[in-house]
């Protein structure tokens, strides 16, 4: 018998697969982790660290697996909180999910799992793994879920082939309803547990006190940028080669508080996010505004009105080489190279048609139709067809 150590969250997902495994023959261990111990900044009672972990073991209970929790806070502090606050300061936007699958649960976790002698860690995400043979070798795939409406590939976009051949991933067959009817019918105490949301594993945080922890407010202006600006009617230079078309294409656009007019105050920019429209508190404009940029040095916000604001357009980003991520290492592009794919820039994107160019410095990924929001930070993910194959944080 395999050993499996499953992480149970205290959420219906990993309690079925939990149930999933066992009912495959393999012998599960139930392990809880808890991340956080401020309670301060969560929103009350949204998912305290401690009710989930009850319900974890009324399920290892009730599923008839041994279970015990593992206090992994101090390491979340470090690789993923203080890597939040630096993010943030710097004017660019982390995805905690991401950084927490990477470092937190298939590294520091799933070292502890095999440390307690697991062959396989288990979690409760909707994606699948397969697996082919190349040049006589074995090479892990990271497939979408079935339920296209749940997959979660996205914030595994990070792993690697080890990690990836310690893993498994129970539900990424089944849709979220026939999960909840599996939990139903075993009577387990998650069968109508809403799905948690907001940081993982810590719950819902009130995200601008979570940083003013670190990050001390401090009052800027909101600049409305019109869409008359000149910037948004330039004429496309001509180009000598495609790398000066990706390199203008990718630029990031840059305002002066003179070439809009103040519309409001704000307390910090480095709590504001591209594409963001809650928090400006600015009335009186014909259609909602959204954040287009953030600059942290001045604290300014530049905004434009409506969702179809030129500012929020991009065709391309570009990633650094540091930042580069192939899951699939087997098909990782060399300088001059390019790759036709599919990319998303956020979870729950449908995905887009886009082509790869692997230069000197890193990788530009060009995109067929502008895309809204492209923000610092956060990551863009490849696909082919339904394998994530690799990803990189936007820069």
């Amino acid at each position: 018998m395999k050993r499996v150590i499953v992480g149970l969250s205290g959420g219906v997902d990993s309690s079925v697969a939990a149930y999933l495994l066992k009912e495959q023959g393999y012998e599960v261990i139930g392990l809880f982790m808890k991340n956080w111990h401020d309670d301060s900044v969560t929103i009350s009672n949204e998912c305290p660290w401690l009710d989930d972990s009850n319900d974890a073991m009324i399920v290892a209970d009730k599923l008839g697996i041994p279970f015990q929790t593992v206090d992994l806070s101090e390491q979340y502090k470090e690789r993923i909180v203080d890597y939040m606050f630096h993010e943030y300061e710097k004017g660019r936007t982390p995805n905690p999910d991401v950084l927490c699958n990477r470092e937190i649960k298939f590294d520091v976790f799933m070292k502890i799992a095999l440390e307690l002698g697991a062959d396989y860690v288990a979690t409760g995400h909707y994606c699948r793994k397969a697996t082919l043979e190349k040049d006589g070798k074995e090479i892990y795939q990271l497939l979408a879920g079935v339920d296209t409406n749940k997959d979660q590939s996205y914030f595994l976009c990070q792993l690697s082939q080890e990690q990836l051949s310690k893993s498994l991933f129970p539900i990424g067959e089944l849709t979220k309803p026939q999960v909840r009817e599996i939990a139903a019918k075993l009577d387990l105490v998650t069968a109508d547990k809403k799905d948690s949301q907001g940081l993982c594993f810590i719950g819902k945080v009130r995200l601008p006190e979570f940083l003013q922890q670190q990050l001390k407010p401090k009052e800027g202006v909101i600049v409305e940028i019109p869409e008359s600006n000149q910037a948004f009617h330039k004429e496309t230079p001509s180009f000598s080669n495609k790398l000066e078309e990706l390199e203008y294409l990718s630029e990031k656009a840059s305002y002066q508080v003179a070439d809009g007019k103040v519309v409001g105050k704000h307390q910090g920019a480095h709590y504001f996010t591209k594409g963001q429209r809650k928090g400006l508190a600015v009335g009186g404009t014909a259609e909602p505004l959204f954040v287009i940029d953030t600059n942290v040095d001045d604290n300014v916000i530049y905004t434009g009105q409506g969702k179809q604001h030129p500012g929020l357009y991009k065709r391309a980003l570009f990633v650094s080489n540091e930042e580069v991520h192939w899951v699939r290492e087997d098909l990782a592009l060399q300088v001059g190279e390019t790759m036709k794919v599919q990319a998303r820039i956020r979870y729950r994107q449908e995905l887009q048609n886009a082509t790869l160019y692997q230069v000197e410095n890193g990788m530009y990924v060009e995109f067929e139709k502008p895309q809204s929001a492209i923000t610092e930070g956060q990551f863009v993910a490849w696909h082919h067809g339904e394998e994530l194959i690799g990803s990189g944080v936007i820069s």
